[in-house]
């Protein structure tokens, strides 16, 4: 199964770290649970060479110097290394964007930042994060995570949604589970329409050399190039049953998205009094009044700057809508009156009011 695979292939990633940094004993554990959810090459490889290793010298438990002599390659093999492949605030980096809560504390603005400030944030950390410069463990993570963070809030319309209700996969994630969690993986997946790869590019006009190209494999996770030949060559041995399991994760998308569409909670504002939306408020800038549920301060978390920008947009998107069809209507009276000669029509249509015009008129003066 798929997902036997992913968890194999995290547990991987954790014995190779607890390799370097010399924790044999926690390493085995790992690799030997990566076997269990799914036999590979590389795990039996591993479990091998660590075997050896230990037989060959017991005190390499905690030992320091293991990091700064060796280090296993993503084939499994032991090569030289020396401690200057990444530096100390590369590794720091990496564990600041792991910590974070939400997409603005990646890429560290504030909810009122603009779309100036969030890429100039996102070009900053993308030359620390990129892959290709630095080699320390979970910089690939934490690249994604970033690519996630300005691919969402840099579109209006996704970052509206997030404001208001958060990432879409913690929605769903939260309506099986109901209840808190303190922490969420905002590396899992990619909310963009493109990969991380294409839009470093995008920032950066081609970016650094592809001598270690990232791709996409099936379940939305990320490989270097070598690891997805690697794949692909396993692929065309496989028969009808594994064909069917790889189809598994698009038919769980299918399944999340029709669910989302049963998770559309109720718009936050209404800007007309009714049962459900009952206590009125008033925005600070135009003073454009809206409407609230009772819960409002309890249940709504998102920027109440940006929730009444929102309000006046929409208000004055209604004024120029109804503007527009009284000007229309006196208009086509006018043509009706000159058309037929009436003067009594003519001057009835002349003086036919428009309140939706004069009202946005007079907030454009103000």
């Amino acid at each position: 199964m798929d997902s036997n695979k992913d968890e194999a292939d995290r547990c991987l990633e954790f014995a190779v770290q607890f390799i370097l940094d010399g924790q044999c004993d926690k390493a085995e554990k790992f690799l030997q649970k990566a076997q269990k959810l799914f036999p590979t090459k590389r795990a039996e490889d591993l479990l091998s060479k660590l075997a050896m290793k230990t037989k060959q010298n017991p005190k390499s438990e905690g030992e320091p110097e293991l990091r700064k002599r060796h280090s296993i390659s993503k084939d499994g093999s032991q090569t030289q290394q020396s401690s200057n492949d990444f530096t100390k605030d590369q590794i720091e980096a990496v564990k600041k964007i792991k910590k974070c809560k939400d997409y603005y504390e990646i890429l560290g603005v504030s909810k009122d930042a603009t779309d100036g400030d969030i890429k100039k944030a996102y070009k900053k950390l993308a030359l620390q994060l990129h892959p290709d410069k630095n080699k320390a463990p979970g910089a690939a993570e934490a690249f994604k995570a970033i690519g996630n963070a300005v691919a969402v809030l840099i579109d209006p319309e996704k970052r509206k949604q997030y404001d208001l209700y958060g990432s879409e996969e913690e929605r769903v994630q939260n309506a099986h589970n109901r209840q808190t969690h303190s922490h969420y993986n905002y590396t899992r997946g990619f909310e963009a329409d493109i990969t991380a790869e294409e839009l470093f590019n995008m920032f950066f006009g081609g970016g650094f050399p592809q001598q270690n190209v990232y791709v996409r494999r099936g379940g939305g996770r990320w490989a270097r190039q070598a690891d997805a030949q690697t794949q692909h060559a396993h692929a065309q041995q496989t028969n009808g049953y594994t064909a069917f399991v790889q189809m598994l994760p698009i038919l769980l998308l299918i399944v999340l998205s029709m669910m989302s569409s049963f998770l559309i909670s109720d718009p936050v504002y209404s800007l007309h009094s009714n049962a459900k939306y009952s206590i009125q408020r008033t925005t600070q800038g135009m003073k454009v009044p809206y409407y609230v549920k009772e819960n409002f301060h309890s249940e709504y978390q998102g920027s109440l700057r940006r929730l009444e920008i929102s309000v006046e947009e929409e208000f004055v998107n209604n004024l120029r809508q109804a503007c527009y069809r009284e000007k229309n209507y006196r208009e086509t009276m006018i043509w009706k009156a000159q058309n037929f000669a009436d003067r009594d029509l003519l001057w009835r249509a002349q003086n036919i009011e428009t309140p939706s015009c004069r009202k946005l008129q007079e907030m454009q003066s103000a």
